[in-house]
C-alpha cells in the first residue's frame, strides 16, 4: 500500500505541477519551433563572421540567443576554428551555447519562476564572458598554440569562405503551415514525455527520499551544499528538459536554489553532447578552462543567488 500511495502521491503531484505550467511549456514549444525553422547554424556562422571584432561577447549572444543542439554547436566551433578565429570567442561559444536558449527561458521560468529563470539565463551570459575573458589571457601568453585537435569536417561551416553579401544578406526560409505543424507536433510531444517522465522521477524520489537529507546534503544552511551540486552536475546531469522537472522535485524536498543552479549550469555545459563535442574540436588545454570557468562559475553563481534570496531581494 506505501508503495501505491507514493505512486498515486507522485502522479498527482505530477498533474499539478503540468497544470500550473502548461502554458509555458506551450510558450516554450512555440518559440522553439520558430528558432529552428528560422535560425539555422549557417546564420549564426554568418552572424560570427559579421561581428569579428566584438567577438567574445557576439559568440556569448549567438550562444544563448540560439537553440542550437550539440550537433550545431559543434558545426559553428568548427566553422570558427576554420576561420582561424581566436580562442577566446570559441571558448565563450563552447561555454554559453549548451547552457540556455529562449524556450529554456520560459520553460525554466515555468517550473521555478522568472527570478530564478532570469538567474540561469544570466549566469550563462556571464560565464561565456568569463571564459572568453580567461581564454584570452590563455592564448595572449601562448598557453593555447595547437589546441585544435582536427581539421574542419565537412558539416562545418568555415566562416572564412562567407562572402561579405552572404555576410549582410540570407534568404528567409520559406516554411509551410504543414511544416510547421509537424515541427510543432514533433518538439511538443517529445517535450511532454520528457517533463511528465522526469517529473514523475523527482516527485517520487522527493517521496521515497526522506527531506532531511535533502536538507542536509543541498540545504541553504549548508556551506558545502553549492560546491557539491555543481560537481555531482558534472557526471549525473541528463539534458535542460529532462533536468529541470527532476530537480524542481528536489527543491521541494529542500534543496537550496542555488544548488539548482549550481547543478543546471555544470550539468548543461559537460552534458555527453557537450563534452563529446568539445573533445572532437579541442585538445585538453581549452577543454579545461570550458570544464573549470563551468565548475567555478556555478559555485559562484548559486552562492550568489542564495544570497541573493536570504536577503529576500527575489
Amino acid at each position: 500500500m506505501f508503495i501505491i500511495d507514493m505512486l498515486v502521491n507522485t502522479l498527482w503531484k505530477v498533474l499539478e505541477t503540468f497544470a500550473h505550467n502548461w502554458i509555458f511549456l506551450l510558450l516554450s514549444v512555440g518559440i522553439s519551433v520558430w528558432l529552428k525553422l528560422y535560425i539555422s547554424q549557417e546564420m549564426v556562422a554568418r552572424f560570427m563572421q559579421k561581428y569579428r571584432r566584438g567577438s567574445v561577447a557576439m559568440a556569448t549572444a549567438a550562444a544563448v540567443g540560439t537553440p542550437l543542439c550539440s550537433c550545431g554547436t559543434t558545426a559553428v566551433v568548427l566553422g570558427m576554428v576554420a576561420s582561424v578565429m581566436p580562442w577566446a570567442p570559441i571558448v565563450a561559444f563552447m561555454v554559453a551555447s549548451p547552457l540556455t536558449s529562449p524556450q529554456e527561458l520560459v520553460y525554466s521560468a515555468g517550473l521555478f519562476g522568472w527570478p530564478f529563470a532570469i538567474a540561469f539565463f544570466v549566469a550563462s551570459i556571464l560565464l561565456g564572458l568569463l571564459g572568453g575573458a580567461v581564454a584570452a589571457f590563455a592564448e595572449s601568453r601562448g598557453w593555447l598554440l595547437n589546441q585544435a585537435r582536427l581539421a574542419p569536417s565537412a558539416g562545418a561551416i568555415p566562416l572564412t569562405v562567407l562572402t561579405p553579401v552572404q555576410t549582410v544578406a540570407s534568404p528567409k526560409p520559406q516554411v509551410t503551415f504543414l511544416q510547421a505543424a509537424r515541427e510543432f507536433f514533433d518538439t511538443g510531444w517529445k517535450l511532454l514525455l520528457t517533463f511528465f517522465g522526469f517529473a514523475f522521477i523527482g516527485y517520487f524520489l522527493n517521496g521515497l527520499i526522506p527531506a532531511e537529507w535533502v536538507q542536509t546534503l543541498f540545504g541553504s544552511g549548508q556551506i558545502y551544499s553549492v560546491p557539491l551540486a555543481a560537481t555531482l552536475g558534472l557526471p549525473f546531469y541528463i539534458n535542460t528538459e529532462s533536468s529541470l522537472p527532476l530537480v524542481l522535485g528536489l527543491v521541494e524536498a529542500g534543496m537550496s536554489p542555488g544548488a539548482a543552479l549550481a547543478f543546471l549550469v555544470t550539468g548543461a555545459g559537460t552534458s555527453v553532447g557537450a563534452f563529446s563535442g568539445m573533445l572532437t574540436i579541442a585538445r585538453w588545454r581549452v577543454v579545461a578552462i570550458v570544464l573549470a570557468t563551468l565548475w567555478v562559475g556555478a559555485i559562484l553563481s548559486g552562492a550568489l543567488y542564495n544570497t541573493i534570496v536570504a536577503l529576500g531581494l527575489v
